[in-house]
């Protein structure tokens, strides 16, 4: 199993990044490139946005994946999303979507990722924020309707996907129709498509309601067989039952409520080749968490294969 950084934090020094995790400009982008290769990453994934968005062109997007490649660190998948079946922003994100697939053909990678969440459509539910007992966009709030469409848009993602030799992964996300594994089979069962698979991000679905709606090992054990790419995070839940709230700390792996030892196993035995997408830290020294992170995965990966644990983490 190959290791990708979804990092999530920009700021190398001695560029500050107040938003977004866009690569930075040198020298910043040099020093950043290096630690991801020395940390033992395979490869990055990169947002719609990185490659230019709607301007992006062939010969744009294939010199940037020059660079990267030349660094040791190319870009291994596309990051698109938003909610799909909203007039407006749905349409917006719709070709947002098929303008991502193209660009992974000028890449050459075999992965589009999109997350189907959105915000609010209805106010009085709230703004969006993990932890409460209702959320805006999620699957409980979905019409059949809501499945409908966008299961009809991801079916023809997945046809453009196959044209270049690629496939669309539907990321388990926080309020989004997809936001656990009975939502996000249902909709890949209505898609019915050889090209969408799912996004098994665990973290997401612990991170939604102040009470997770199924345990993580339920979610990867269903999710597994039908998932092509896999974005991996965990936190520490505090729950406060008084207030009908939770509240999370993002974390390295090994200090999180996740057992990724248990979502490793599952994830192989069903026959999984696809990229471990280690989503970083948000706060603080993100490069030394996100090492242990990876450290902890070929840790677990090593004992899995020869059963020769690697000690020193």
């Amino acid at each position: 199993m190959k290791i990708a950084y979804a990092f999530r934090r920009s700021t190398v020094y001695p560029h500050e990044a107040k938003e977004g995790w866009n690569l930075q400009p040198e020298p910043a982008l040099t020093n950043f490139l290096g630690k991801v290769r020395e940390i033992g990453f395979d490869g990055i994934e990169l947002g719609f946005e990185v490659f230019g968005g709607h301007n992006a062109t062939k010969q744009s997007v294939s010199e940037l994946q020059k660079m990267l490649s030349d660094s040791g660190t190319p870009c291994v998948s596309m990051r698109a999303g938003g909610v799909l079946c909203t007039p407006i922003v749905g349409e917006e994100n719709r070709d947002r979507l098929f303008k991502s697939i193209e660009i992974a053909g000028w890449l050459g990678v075999g992965i589009v990722n999109s997350a189907l969440s959105g915000v609010p459509r209805n106010k009085t539910l709230g703004p969006i924020s993990p932890g409460r007992a209702i959320q805006p966009g999620s699957s409980q709030l979905a019409s059949y309707q809501d499945f409908e469409l966008t299961a009809s848009i991801l079916r023809e993602a997945g046809n453009r996907a196959g044209e270049i030799g690629a496939d669309v992964t539907v990321e388990v996300h926080q309020h989004a129709i997809a936001d656990n594994s009975k939502s996000t089979l249902k909709l890949l069962e209505m898609t019915d498509s050889q090209h969408v698979y799912a996004n098994p991000d665990l973290g997401n679905i612990l991170w939604h309601y102040d009470e997770p709606e199924e345990s993580s090992e339920q979610a990867i054990m269903a999710l597994a067989p039908h998932s092509k790419y896999w974005h991996c995070k965990s936190l520490q839940r505090v729950h406060v039952p008084e207030h009908d709230r939770t509240y999370f700390l993002r974390v390295p792996l090994p200090d999180g409520d996740i057992d990724y030892r248990f979502a490793i196993h599952a994830m192989l035995d069903a026959g999984y080749e696809g990229y471990f997408a280690l989503e970083g830290t948000q706060t603080g020294d993100h490069i030394t968490k996100d090492a242990r992170s990876v450290a902890y995965v070929r840790q677990i990966l090593s004992e899995i294969k020869d059963g020769s644990p690697v000690v020193g983490i």
